[in-house]
């Protein structure tokens, strides 16, 4: 993939986002996931089993989707080198998430202003897991911020930084890692075994990406507002906090917004009623409020673009 069909997959999603009457990779593998762990569960029955399972598993399917990935391409450019090149832009926008995070986002900020909190509430339950029928309207902030700062990690630089190692395939293949974890590497009871390499595997592969968020907030903080207070706090917060959260990448970027926009994040979060309590990234902070969230979509946006243009410079050089 050159530097130029990068931008243009980046522009691609920035303007149409995800198509919803197109087939998209990701609801495919979700679709193949969801299969395989019901054929699973009639087959296996031991816990060793299921580990074994979910380690084919997680190993497999970004090894198939990669190969699918470069047949495809690959076979396109058999029959012209232009067709080859519009499928691989097709294929590497549908990777990228910059613009479906910010209609989300914008989705819970409308019925915030205008003081709609059941409508913020049904929103924000579109991108989260945890329990929302109860939050307050400084929970669905907090919630929607947290969420922002982690996407940003997973939904752009993520899938930007594999376009730039290995083309379409290898970001492909990295979404299929992602997939897998969001819908079988959680804690539930149901898949501490079959889930457990997905979630390991999904911690490997964002480990360099979310650090590299998390710089790319803070500048493009910088960048967005001018002030070099934000960025200084930005990068305190990541330093001293990042290590707090309970998952190895996603402190990175949600620290590193805690710092940058002056707010705590983290606390209590209910998921199917049960209480999960987590360590307050940015203790000085004051809580979030309604006008955090857009603050937080502007700062990845300009991170977006940041990361688009060290990616398409990359791809020049390569």
């Amino acid at each position: 993939m050159t530097g130029g069909e990068l931008l243009i997959a980046s522009a691609l999603d920035a303007m149409c986002g995800d198509p919803r009457r197109l087939p998209h990779p990701v609801r495919v593998m979700g679709r193949c996931i969801a299969w395989i762990d019901h054929r699973v569960r009639t087959i296996c029955r031991s816990s060793t089993s299921l580990r074994f399972a979910g380690i084919c598993l997680a190993g497999g399917l970004p090894i198939m989707t990669y190969w699918i990935g470069a047949v495809m391409i690959e076979e396109a450019e058999y029959f012209a080198g232009w067709l080859g090149s519009i499928l691989s832009i097709g294929l590497a926008s549908m990777t990228l998430a910059a613009r479906d995070l910010w209609d989300h986002v914008r989705a819970v900020n409308g019925p915030l202003d205008v003081g709609d909190l059941p409508a913020a509430r049904r929103a924000v339950s579109m991108i989260v897991g945890r329990d929302t029928a109860e939050l307050s309207e400084s929970e669905v902030a907090r919630a929607t911020v947290e969420t922002v700062a982690e996407s940003a990690a997973d939904g752009v630089i993520a899938p930007l930084f594999y376009l730039v190692i290995g083309g379409a395939p290898l970001a492909l293949a990295y979404k299929a890692v992602n997939t897998l974890d969001s819908m079988i590497g959680h804690q539930a009871a149901r898949y501490a075994d079959f889930g457990w390499a997905s979630a390991r595997f999904d911690d490997l592969a964002n480990w360099i990406p979310a650090r590299i968020t998390a710089v790319l907030l803070i500048v493009g903080a910088g960048l967005t507002t001018g002030q070099l207070e934000q960025v200084r706090n930005g990068w305190r917060v990541f330093r001293c906090d990042r290590s707090q959260h309970p998952s190895p990448n996603s402190g990175s970027p949600e620290a590193a917004m805690a710092g940058i926009l002056g707010v705590k994040l983290g606390g209590t979060n209910f998921y199917g009623g049960i209480a999960q309590v987590r360590p307050i990234l940015g203790k000085d902070g004051r809580d979030a409020g309604p006008g955090d969230i857009m603050s937080a979509a502007k700062v990845m946006a300009a991170a977006s673009m940041l990361g688009v243009s060290i990616a398409a410079g990359c791809r020049c050089l390569l």
